[in-house]
């Protein structure tokens, strides 16, 4: 993913350099066109980021939910003794 971010950001480099007979209107569509693809590169990597924040969230969130559902099953493993001695 992280290659074609890059391919997107240097293709318009590329073509401005490679094009010296490019009128004012040209060079400003392919500034325009690398500023676009500079701004989706960032925007990407804010996703990718985010993504990786909420995965951890997730995973802490899992956690948290095991511990509570051992806490309760050792509650109710506890009581059934209480209420049924052997």
């Amino acid at each position: 993913m992280r290659r074609r971010l890059l391919t997107a950001a240097v293709l318009p480099m590329l073509l401005i350099a490679g094009c010296t007979q490019l009128s004012a209107e040209d060079r400003a569509a392919l500034q325009n066109a690398q500023k676009s693809a500079a701004d989706a590169a960032d925007a990407a990597n804010r996703a990718a980021a985010a993504s990786q924040q909420s995965a951890a969230a997730a995973q802490s969130a899992a956690a948290d939910a095991k511990a509570a559902a051992e806490r309760a099953d050792r509650m109710f493993q506890r009581t059934q003794r209480k209420i049924s001695p052997q």
